[in-house]
């Protein structure tokens, strides 16, 4: 999978190229996640060297990131599982195997996304935007039902003393209030389908998520296996 575009960054036109990471590009990788989740390293919430690796070997196709000029600006990491209900109850550690995806289902139904970082001197570029829309076109690709995540209330430790992660995060489908997270992933065509308590280790969101999901509107139905033990 590659893409090349050109985008504006207000000072030069910069041609983004997406493509899957290799094993090459971890040092690299793992260097971005520092900066992109400055908060979340401190509590040794990345993914180490080890587990990027495994990523690559059990599902190459999901593991996406953003370069220009030969420097990674932005990454995606993601697997693909089936839940036993719909939108079943599930935490960061128990969806992605602790990290490691090896409970990833290549007979799933659905793709999820674990992890998605811009560069902080690279953001409002459109890199996001391009990740997400790479994701989509896996999915349509692998004919799955539709992409999952749980994406950080990040602003909610802003607002918890007044009011609940749930009516925050309803204010923020209404547009009363904006969140940097889940504000661009409605943007980006997801919808909000409930919060997740003690979803991730996580000080700004308090350990809550929002479940968001896309569904892939040229998907065949197809007999399935059983799903994920979640």
């Amino acid at each position: 999978m590659k893409q090349n575009r050109n985008v504006d960054n207000n000072l030069n036109p910069k041609s983004i190229i997406i493509r899957n990471f290799k094993e090459k590009d971890i040092p690299q990788i793992v260097q971005l996640q520092r900066k992109s989740f400055a908060d979340m390293a401190k509590d040794g919430m990345i993914f180490p060297s080890s587990y990027l690796q495994n990523h690559i070997e059990i599902f190459p196709d999901g593991q996406l990131l953003a370069e220009i000029d030969g420097r990674i600006v932005g990454s995606s990491s993601s697997l693909v599982i089936s839940l036993s209900s719909e939108y079943e109850e599930h935490d960061w550690f128990e969806i992605t195997g602790n990290g490691l995806f090896s409970n990833h289902n290549a007979s799933g139904d659905t793709l999820y996304g674990a992890d998605l970082s811009t560069h902080p001197e690279f953001r409002n570029m459109g890199i996001g935007t391009m990740l997400y829309d790479a994701r989509k076109e896996l999915a349509m690709r692998l004919n799955l039902r539709r992409i999952l995540a749980g994406g950080r209330l990040y602003d909610y430790c802003k607002y918890s003393h007044m009011m609940s992660a749930k009516e925050f995060a309803e204010k923020v489908v209404r547009g009363e209030l904006q969140d940097p997270v889940l504000s661009f992933q409605l943007k980006n065509g997801f919808k909000y389908i409930k919060v997740l308590p003690n979803y991730l280790l996580d000080r700004r969101s308090l350990n809550f998520a929002s479940l968001i999901e896309w569904q892939n509107p040229t998907y065949r139905i197809v007999k399935r296996s059983k799903p994920n033990r979640v």
